[in-house]
This record gives structure tokens, C-alpha cells and sequence, in this order.
């Protein structure tokens, strides 16, 4: 048992689900939406995270609606590079040492001049926020289930032509339970043809079944939640034999229904079965806590202890596209995290 309660803020880790949007401050949000003139709902502007439900199709509608209205207040250039700054900054409180942001640029080329500037405008705002700050950046293209599959397909090739910009995967976002994994096969294969990681969401509102065709049919090399893998033994076994990583975002699964309590989460059931998992905070603006508030909650909830938190940590950057002397070298601070 560890004697030292050490600092998770401090503790060396990587990023892998943090969506565009939901990155933003609070204060941010406010301070773009007096800018612009938008009219927020009252559940954004009353200054303490929304009361979400989205395990039904109306409660989804307004998660979606509330996560709509804040990106309408991102309008020009300078917000995006705002948001990809105090997006960094904040990781760094927490000791994040890599992030892999994730964003659909299609939402946002309308008032950004199209999809192709709206995707430079994101991946400069990142490489000159990474100088700056000295995190290491990456951006993940997403696609969205609500979309149509030929749609997935262009942004699969717009993500491979800017390999060499920064973007390392391709995902696929919003509720799982609209469209078939299968539709998206082929922009998929696009992207790992291209050399991006595969990193869909699955899991989480829709019960096991949805991992598992993240797998056979996108051949996913992490997964986007997947907690609701710990419903399927053979699942598990499956997951942790391959090596795919779990993308697990606590505070999301409580905030939107999926689980009752923050205890409720099957942080121990994946971790016995030897499944990777990368802690993230899906959306902070929404959920009301960031990267380290989901160590905390392993540790408090879950009864991790401080090596059990480092090797979540290990796992985060294992699982990352981080280059091997970036994964290295914050392996290396974890485990003087953990020497303290």
C-alpha cells in the first residue's frame, strides 16, 4: 500500500479523448458569446456543468444542441487559436505531457472559408501552440455517424494529405446508436491506408456489440469510450489479448446517464482484465472536470493506488501516437512521478 498520496496533477500522462468544442473554458465561451451577440442556453451560461441525460434519443438531442451552441461561438481564426491555447495550457496543469485533440473541421468550415482552411487554421493554431507550451500536440479528424459515409470518406482523405501536419488518426463521433459501423469501412481503410490510427468511438451508449464492430469492421486500434465492453467477458479478452487501448472518460459516463455513480464505472472490471486504458475528459465544457479530476476519481472511487495510477498513466502514453523517444522520455517521468 502506497505511505505518499502524490499529486495525479503532477503525474507525467497523455491525452487521448478530448473533443474541439468541449476543450473550452467556461469563461471562454462567455466571454466569445458577449463577442458575438449568441444568445447561450441557460444550462451553458449559469457558470456550473449542465444535468445531462443522453442514454434516450431526446436527451442526446440536447447534449448535441448545448455542444452545438458553443461551437457556433467560435467563429474566426483567433478563437480557434485561443481555444487550442488554454486547451493546452489546462492540460499542462495536469500533467498532460501529449494531447491528441479531436475535431470534425466540417463543423466548422462554413465561418472559416471551407473545409480545407478551417482544417490549417486548427493544425497551425496546434503546431504553434506545441513551440510554445512544449506539449506535444496532435490532432485526430473525426467523422460523425449523423453524416452520410461519402462524407467520412473525403475527410479520411483530407486527414491522410495532412499526415505530415500533424494528424495521426481518424475517428468517428456523435451517438453510436445512429448508423452502422460497417457504412464507414471504407473511409476507414482510407485512413489506415494512409498510416493514421483507427480510433472510433464505441461502446458507451450502445452495449458491447458496438465495440465489437468497431473491431471487425473498422479494425480500431483504440477505442473512443468502450467501457461497455466490461459487459462481455469474451470481449474483454478480446480487447486486452490485441492491445487496444480504451479511451475511458468516467465523469462523460456519469454526466450522460450511462452509469448512476462515478463508482458504477467498470474502471476495475477492464483493469483485471488486462484491457489498456487512456483516461480522458471527453468534454470538459459539458462534463465540469478535466484530465487529472479523472485520476482522482480511479483513486477515490476505484481504489487505485499511486503504481496502479502510474500504469494508467504508462498505458496513455503507450496507446498515443507519440514518438517512441516522446513516449520514452514521459515514461521515464513516470516512473520518478512514482519514485517521489
Amino acid at each position: 500500500m502506497d505511505r505518499v498520496v502524490r499529486d495525479v496533477r503532477s503525474l507525467p500522462k497523455a491525452h487521448l479523448h478530448l473533443h474541439f468544442t468541449g476543450s473550452m473554458r467556461p469563461a471562454t465561451l462567455l466571454e466569445l458569446a458577449d463577442k458575438y451577440g449568441v444568445s447561450l442556453p441557460e444550462a451553458l451560461s449559469g457558470g456550473r456543468p449542465p444535468r445531462l441525460r443522453a442514454t434516450d434519443e431526446r436527451g442526446w438531442f440536447r447534449f448535441q444542441r448545448l455542444y452545438d451552441a458553443a461551437r457556433a461561438c467560435l467563429r474566426e481564426p483567433e478563437d480557434i487559436r485561443r481555444l487550442v491555447r488554454e486547451a493546452a495550457e489546462e492540460d499542462l496543469v495536469d500533467g498532460s505531457r501529449w494531447l491528441e485533440i479531436q475535431v470534425d473541421p466540417t463543423s466548422y468550415a462554413p465561418r472559416l472559408g471551407g473545409l480545407i482552411p478551417a482544417l490549417e487554421i486548427i493544425l497551425d493554431a496546434v503546431e504553434t501552440t506545441a513551440k510554445e507550451t512544449g506539449l506535444g500536440m496532435r490532432v485526430l479528424v473525426a467523422a460523425s455517424r449523423i453524416r452520410h459515409p461519402l462524407d467520412a470518406r473525403t475527410l479520411a482523405r483530407l486527414a491522410v494529405r495532412y499526415r505530415d501536419r500533424g494528424v495521426v488518426g481518424f475517428g468517428l463521433s456523435n451517438d453510436e446508436r445512429r448508423g452502422m459501423a460497417r457504412d464507414f469501412d471504407r473511409a476507414f481503410a482510407i485512413a489506415r491506408d494512409g498510416g493514421l490510427l483507427a480510433v472510433p468511438h464505441g461502446g458507451e451508449l450502445s452495449g458491447p456489440t458496438s465495440v465489437r464492430d468497431c473491431l471487425d469492421d473498422l479494425r480500431a486500434s483504440r477505442i473512443g469510450h468502450g467501457v461497455r465492453a466490461a459487459e462481455d467477458p469474451y470481449l474483454l479478452e478480446r480487447l486486452a489479448e490485441a492491445r487496444v487501448t480504451c479511451e475511458v472518460c468516467p465523469a462523460s459516463n456519469v454526466s450522460l446517464g450511462v452509469y448512476e455513480e462515478l463508482a458504477d464505472v467498470p474502471l476495475r472490471t477492464l483493469w483485471r482484465a488486462g484491457v489498456p486504458m487512456a483516461l480522458g475528459a471527453d468534454d470538459p465544457l459539458l462534463f465540469g472536470s478535466r484530465l487529472a479530476a479523472q485520476y482522482e476519481i480511479a483513486r477515490e472511487h476505484h481504489g487505485f493506488t499511486d503504481a496502479e495510477l502510474a500504469e494508467l498513466a504508462r498505458q496513455s502514453v503507450r496507446g498515443s501516437a507519440a514518438p517512441q523517444d516522446v513516449r520514452e522520455k514521459i515514461l521515464v517521468e513516470i516512473d520518478e512521478w512514482l519514485a517521489v
